[in-house]
């Protein structure tokens, strides 16, 4: 099967697409000209758009993109940024996919100020067109992203993550997301639950999948992130590949290695020996093959659905999360 662009992919719904960021940059409108500027640099600052696709995808395939799905989508996109601006100020992160982050230009301060604006435009935009199961859905998520890192952070200090706590973890953090918008998505078009259900599963699946890619980016010397390798060790986060390599290693070699990520994570040489590791154990093929059994899974499910343009370019789209460089 041939490669597309996301461009290509993004071709049944490119023109929804276009509506969808001139309603969206209405939705961040502020009458503060401060806020206003700060709102202008996040959504020139935008990314590929992977998660409103998903949410008209997913729309599509179930039934028709209409009014509430532009909403939907909108949502989403309003309370993960607020949870993005956030984390930067929790993570003191100065760069975000390599621009400066909110907080670097204008402080902490203001950067809490303009997550909770962004929550609030969320709520309100569903409350006042009385979208209430589309709210339950994001909130949902925004609270298990929420409890993911924490159990994240607490599994981080004692390094004891086995490979069913890492799917816990990835499946809150970051597969939780994906699977909001394939729920929303379902739900814009009067889905029935079952069929919400089933989307929202199916997006977790590709949340997972997605997770792991991202992962092995992390052993990637050549990728074109911009992430340097070995930043996950550095950062002491237990990844797949590694977990996997852990598993089948003897206890000394495992008394080493996680000596290394605990006390000498900032040692160039000694992330690196971690890193041949990972490679000399087979943790690559292993967490790509568990990457790929995920996509499968998910692709699947889709057979109930009827045959759509969105459906195609819906499972193109996952191919695309799994198969990208960056």
């Amino acid at each position: 099967m041939e490669k597309l662009s996301l461009d290509q992919i993004k071709r049944p719904i490119a023109a929804e697409m276009t509506e969808f960021e001139i309603k969206f940059r209405e939705s961040m409108r502020s009458k503060v000209s401060l806020l206003d500027k700060i709102m202008h640099y996040i959504v020139k600052r935008k990314g590929k758009q992977i998660r409103p696709m998903f949410v008209f995808f997913s729309a599509g395939a179930c039934g028709g993109i209409n009014e509430t799905t532009y909403r939907g989508a909108s949502l989403i996109e309003l309370l993960h940024t607020a949870t993005l601006v956030h984390d930067d100020v929790v993570d003191d992160s100065n760069l975000r996919r390599g621009f400066f982050s909110v907080n670097a230009l204008w402080k902490n301060k203001i950067a809490v100020l303009v997550g909770d604006y962004l929550l609030s435009k969320g709520l309100l935009l569903s409350v006042r067109n009385k979208d209430f199961n589309l709210l339950e859905i994001v909130s949902e998520a925004v609270r298990e992203m929420s409890e993911g890192e924490l159990l994240q952070i607490e599994k981080a200090r004692k390094l004891d993550i086995d490979e069913s706590v890492y799917y816990d973890i990835i499946r809150q953090k970051t597969a939780t997301l994906i699977a909001s918008c394939c729920a929303v998505g379902a739900a814009s078009t009067g889905a029935s639950e079952e069929v919400v259900a089933k989307m929202k599963d199916f997006g977790q699946l590709i949340g997972i999948a997605f997770q792991i890619k991202d992962d092995l980016f992390d052993y990637d010397l050549n990728n074109k992130t911009g992430k340097p390798a070995g930043i996950d060790i550095k950062e002491s986060k237990m990844t797949l590949p590694l977990i996997y390599s852990l598993s089948i290693s003897d206890k000394s070699e495992k008394r080493e290695i996680i000596n290394i990520i605990k006390n000498h994570s900032s040692d160039d040489k000694k992330v690196k020996y971690v890193l041949d590791f990972v490679n000399r154990k087979g943790g690559i093929p292993y967490a790509a093959q568990k990457m790929g059994e995920f996509r499968d899974q998910a692709i699947k499910m889709m057979d109930d659905f009827p045959e759509s343009e969105y459906k195609s370019s819906l499972i193109a789209l996952v191919n695309y999360t799994i198969e990208r460089e960056n």
